[in-house]
């Protein structure tokens, strides 16, 4: 700890902010530094388990996710694309279920919270609807659109 004679002769002339691991007053500025050292790791970025897990435990959330979706390309590549496509939507919907309910989902988290909340499900539900909507025979029929459709294309 410094002694009250270093203290005395410690002149500020810029604001300061918390002192530093030596007790010595940093300047404070508002201003980005030139050169990014470190990323900040989004909230909710932790372990989604203890650090004396396996890897893959650590990491299940994100491995969930991932696995549904492999499933679902597999079934669009076995001719289902309406289930694979379907799965793959449901799979992006469970993503932000998980990153809304878990303090910590690893690598599930990219960016804030709410951003990947919202991101996982705009483009889970689209592309669930999009699978519903599929023809021939969709699940889906939004009337709207046929008639949308009916005037931006004519066969004449």
């Amino acid at each position: 700890m410094p002694d009250a004679d270093a203290q005395d002769e410690l002149v500020v002339r810029d604001p300061i902010s918390a002192p530093d691991i030596d007790g010595r007053p940093r300047r404070a500025t508002r201003r980005f530094p030139l050169f990014t050292r470190d990323t900040a790791r989004p909230e909710g970025g932790g372990r989604a388990a203890p650090r004396d897990a396996p890897a893959p435990a650590r990491q299940w959330p994100v491995l969930t996710v991932l696995a549904v979706v492999g499933l679902g390309l597999l079934l669009t590549a076995l001719d289902q694309f309406r289930y694979g496509t379907l799965l793959i939507g449901v799979a992006l919907l469970a993503g932000a279920v998980l990153r809304w309910l878990l303090p910590g989902v690893g690598m599930l988290a990219v960016r804030s919270r709410f951003t990947d909340i919202a991101t996982y499900g705009v483009l889970g539900t689209a592309i669930v609807l999009l699978a519903m909507m599929v023809q021939p025979h969709p699940w889906l029929e939004i009337p709207f659109l046929k008639d949308t459709l009916h005037f931006t294309v004519s066969s004449s």
